[in-house]
This record gives structure tokens, sequence and C-alpha cells, in this order.
């Protein structure tokens, strides 16, 4: 089944506009602009709506892609705390303007956080196991966590696991795995241990580099990785959530990789696109995913 799904009934975010290679988000009840390259239309509200409502507009350095300074208004802070609630799930992420133009948060991924908390908990095994792999500030980690299971978080990042342990702290949770470690050496060396997992959540960059400079290039590295997750993942009780951000790769390079490594063990699945509706009803595309599980839904 191709989904497209988007965020929905979160009082604590919202995409207001978009446009012009660029974006309008509250946050809790601050409101930021920064860079999206896939925004090329123009945008919905007038530029004066922009620079009266943004009181933080991220602007790129020259001659770089990512990197960047931050303008603030006054009383603008550089951290700040929103909620998230889904059910019984309650999570409190911890948000910050990085030199990255990143806040510590992916507001699209609230449809992947929902199936991991709903399929995790539907899950035969009484504790399962949940490994979640370029895990940044663990929104995915917390949301395993709290329907119960044992897991592990691996970033190659250090300060960014001390975020996500912010976040769960501030989550009222505790006992999450943390490992700062290249996501690929871990994988290979679960695979040599015989370790098993009952659900493994991957988000990997396009381009990245392990603690030690390892190097993590997704078209050439992505293949070996998903077939190191077959060998991990439990045969009987389990689940798999993959989620791409890269503009050159289609959902059906997933469709291929998924169905071709896993086979029989593909079932209940979805392949999609994540995207984000702005205020003047446009959809902001946001990456691609493919997710499936033994639990029947």
């Amino acid at each position: 089944m191709y989904s497209f799904l988007t965020t929905e009934n979160w009082p604590d975010y919202e995409l207001v506009d978009s446009g012009n290679f660029e974006k309008l988000e509250r946050f809790g009840q601050y409101y930021v602009a920064r860079p999206e390259p896939q925004a090329i239309w123009d945008k919905h509200l007038p530029e004066q709506e922009w620079q009266r409502l943004a009181q933080a507009v991220f602007t790129r350095d020259k001659g770089s892609q990512e990197k960047g300074q931050w303008k603030l208004k006054k009383g603008m802070p550089e951290q700040w705390f929103i909620n998230y609630k889904y059910n019984d799930l309650k999570l409190r992420f911890r948000l910050g303007l990085s030199s990255f133009k990143h806040v510590g948060l992916f507001p699209e991924q609230d449809s992947n956080w929902k199936f991991i908390y709903d399929t995790t908990r539907q899950l035969k095994t009484p504790q399962p196991k949940v490994l979640n792999m370029f895990a940044y500030t663990g929104a995915a980690t917390l949301a395993a966590k709290a329907a119960g299971a044992d897991v592990t978080h691996l970033d190659s990042i250090k300060q960014v696991n001390f975020w996500a342990r912010d976040n769960m702290e501030a989550s009222n949770l505790d006992n999450v795995r943390w490992i700062v470690e290249d996501a690929m050496k871990y994988a290979r060396r679960e695979v040599k241990r015989g370790n098993k997992y009952n659900g493994i959540i991957l988000d990997p960059p396009s381009y990245g580099r392990g603690p030690n400079g390892e190097k993590w290039q997704l078209e050439d590295e992505l293949n070996e990785m998903i077939k190191l997750c077959r060998e991990m993942l439990d045969g009987t009780d389990y689940f798999l959530l993959i989620n791409l951000y890269s503009m050159g790769f289609s959902a059906l390079v997933l469709d291929n990789l998924m169905r071709g490594t896993f086979g029989e063990m593909v079932k209940n699945e979805e392949l999609g696109e994540l995207y984000l509706l702005d205020g003047g009803d446009r959809k902001l595309p946001l990456g691609t995913f493919f997710r499936f599980t033994s639990v029947g839904r």
C-alpha cells in the first residue's frame, strides 16, 4: 500500500507557511524560519508577515549548504521545550537552535512515532528488544520505550546522545541503552554475536561520519545495512521501519531493497512519503518510508 502521511493533531507544532526555499514553523509559542530546498513554490503569506512572525531566522554561511547563523528577536530563547501526546503516549522534547539549521526534532516523523508506539505494544514478546540506529535526539527511541520496549539508542555523535537523554528525562522515562558508535560497525558486530531485535528503526542520512571518522554514504552503504538488519531482526515477532530524506531516492528504491532482502517477512507493509501541510494547503515532501510488521493490523 502506498501512503502519503502527515503530522496531525499536535497543538505544539504547525507548518505555518513554505515557499521560495524556506519554511516558517511554530514550535510551541515560538516561530522559526529556516531553509527548505524542496519548497520551490511561492510563499502563501506576504513577506511582511514572515518578518513579523519569525522570532528566529536561519541564514546559511556563504559557500555552505548546511552551516549558518541564527538571528534572534528579543525574547527568543536558544533552547525551549514542547510537548507531544498520542493516546497514552506523553513525551516532552527540548529544542535548540543548532548551527546546521536543525532544532532537534523532525515533526514529519509523527506518523512513524505512532506506528512505533502502537506496534511495539502489540508485539507478543513481553519486553521486546528495539534497536534505533542513526537515532538523533531520540523521539522514536522514546516512543518505543514508552510502549514497554528494551531500547538500544545508537548515534555517532556524543552530544546528540546527551540531548536524547535530556528528552528521556523530560518525558519521565529511563533505562535506555545509549551507544556512541558507527552504525555499520555496530550492526556487523551484532550479527557476529547472533543478537536479535524485535524492532529495528533506521533513519540514515545521505552522508555522515562515525565517531572515528568512518564514512557513511547512503547509496554505497544502504544495501549492506539492510542485509545486516535482516540478520538482526527476530523471525517471528517483529517490525522494521526505515525513513529516508534524500531528494534523489524514490520510494521504489526502498520497495526493491525491502522485498528483495526480507522476502516473506514483509507483512502488513506500508510504503510512501511523509509530508507537512502548510497554511496554504501545500504539501511539503519530507522523506520516503517503508515499514512492515508481523503484527496483524
